[in-house]
């Protein structure tokens, strides 16, 4: 009798799912020790539970070993990748950049009444419309930051005229009660007076 097709899907009772994991870990072990021997291949197999206990086999040599040397490889072949790859992403920021300079030129010669317009597709007006929106920003960011500055300066100065005058009105009201307090100093008079008859002190 032929055996049905087993349904790859989780199974629900717990005591069912504990036994297929446990034969079928031995047997993906066995498999890997098996395919190991007979084609002379370093496998390193890792397998954690559902509760979290790991599993491992690794053939000629440690886990460790095996990481090791996965990690060195995978390191060496990136870096040759990146190399092939890096030409090629070059001459792509080139043409990039080319594509951008011409845009930019496009742009400025309309701005300086080319009309140029009916030579640009679509796309270059849009992106053209973008570079505008954000050269304007910048300029008025540019314009908000200089303005700040220059009210930050006059804000100082006017600190410092404020500063000097109520140093230069203390001076004047010291110097106003210095005049004041000599202006009311009691002039002596002579103890003698003359008399009109014989115009003589007595």
């Amino acid at each position: 009798m032929a055996r049905g097709k087993v349904q790859i899907r989780r199974i629900e009772n717990p005591v069912h799912r504990q036994v297929t994991f446990c034969k079928r870990r031995m047997s993906l072990l066995k498999k890997a020790n098996e395919l190991s021997v007979l084609c002379d291949a370093d496998i390193g197999v890792m397998v954690f539970s559902p509760h979290g206990k790991i599993y491992e086999l690794a053939t000629n040599g440690n886990m460790q070993g095996l990481i090791e040397r996965y990690k060195g490889n995978n390191t060496k072949e990136q870096g040759e990748s990146s190399k092939k790859n890096k030409p090629q992403i070059i001459q792509q920021e080139v043409l990039l950049l080319r594509q951008e300079i011409d845009l930019l030129q496009k742009g400025l010669r309309y701005m300086y009444g080319a009309n140029d317009m009916d030579h640009m597709n679509l796309h270059e007006l849009q992106a053209l419309e973008s570079n505008l929106e954000n050269w304007v920003h910048n300029t008025r960011s540019t314009k908000m930051q200089i303005m700040s500055r220059e009210i930050e300066v006059l804000k100082n100065k006017e600190g410092i005229l404020k500063a000097t005058n109520d140093i230069l009105q203390e001076r004047i009201i010291q110097q106003s009660g210095i005049l004041e307090t000599g202006s009311n100093m009691v002039t002596p008079q002579f103890p003698f007076q003359r008399t009109m008859e014989s115009g003589h002190y007595f």
